[in-house]
């Protein structure tokens, strides 16, 4: 434990540290984010603002993983992996977004492949190199289920970094879910004597707390898929590694929230012939419109983040 908090605390600090020149160094790269028309009116102004911050999370996770776990457990390097290849698929991804270029972002049906191809990579990681197919089912015990495992842990990696990337939408509301996820499955780790593990998580919370120094409104500097996918693929992977999971839905709920609203709003728009079920989606664009400020939105979305994850690190912990 003392282990951990060290490492978060030396990882928060260098990443409050490092996001000043950082943010200097994207605006002097003019890496500025085009809005979407879609987004509610309000954030047309923040035209321009930084994106691609996701990097500083990045780089700073990778050196302090490198520098202080790696070599103790090579278990590590899967997370780590799956964390660089999505982080390398979000910066190509955010390169389309950026204001006045002419890149076009990846095609839908591109990305998605991606997304599998990775999916797959982790879950043979975890059956096959780390011999990992079971789940702990709260109240009931670990089981096994094979095979069944894989394709199980392929669908998870990928949502679990779609749901964290629509996310990524108000001014440190991912940042700051992804912090308290990462800090639940941390102590989850260290609790099940996964020393490394729990390291490992607590440095990519502390550097999502980090980041929110820079990313809090009104934002210096935007995530993008650069952080937000390798970040939601990296839990993915951690929750597989602890065993515990099912309990993702619960930990990562505003993620679940967020996607599904996507999901459900582009399903009934089709079949429905145009009609909508909320006013904007993501679903935090819904309470935006509905007369939330962006700050409520925010901290109520954390506020959810946290109740879910304490509902399933109690459910977990019945489990252990």
């Amino acid at each position: 434990m003392i282990y951990a908090l060290v490492l978060a605390t030396m990882v928060l600090a260098a990443t409050v540290a490092a996001g000043y020149p950082t943010v200097a160094l994207l605006r002097r790269q003019n890496v500025g984010k085009e809005i979407s028309e879609w987004a509610p009116e309000t954030h047309q102004a923040k035209a321009g603002t930084p994106t691609m911050g996701g990097l500083l999370i990045v780089l700073v996770i990778v050196a302090f993983t490198l520098a202080a776990n790696f070599f103790g457990r090579y278990s590590i390097g899967l997370p780590l992996l799956v964390f660089g290849c999505l982080a390398l698929l979000g910066f190509v991804d955010d390169l389309g977004s950026l204001e006045g270029r002419r890149q076009a972002a990846l095609q839908r049906r591109v990305k998605l492949l991606a997304f599998i191809a990775i999916g797959i990579g982790a879950a043979i990681g975890l059956y096959e190199f780390l011999e990992l197919q079971t789940v702990n089912v709260p109240y009931e015990g670990r089981y096994d289920l094979g095979w069944v495992y894989v394709p199980i842990a392929i669908g998870v990696v990928a949502l679990t970094a779609g749901g964290v990337a629509v996310t990524d939408g108000l001014d440190g509301l991912a940042a700051g879910t992804l912090a308290i996820a990462f800090f639940a499955y941390g102590i989850l780790a260290l609790h099940q004597d996964q020393t490394y593990l729990g390291a490992f998580s607590f440095t990519a919370g502390a550097a999502c707390a980090g980041f929110l120094w820079h990313n809090a409104h009104p934002a210096s500097v935007f995530m993008g898929d650069t952080g937000a996918l390798a970040l939601g693929g990296a839990l993915a992977v951690v929750a597989f590694m602890t065993g515990q999971w099912l309990v993702l839905p619960l930990i990562g709920v505003v993620f679940v929230i967020e996607g599904a609203s996507v999901g459900l709003q582009v399903a009934y728009f089709q079949l429905s012939g145009g009609k909508r079920i909320f006013r904007k989606t993501p679903i935090h664009h819904h309470f935006e419109e509905g007369g939330w400020s962006e700050v409520q939105t925010t901290i109520r979305f954390w506020i959810v983040g946290l109740l879910g994850a304490l509902v399933g690190l109690a459910l977990a912990l019945e489990v252990y």
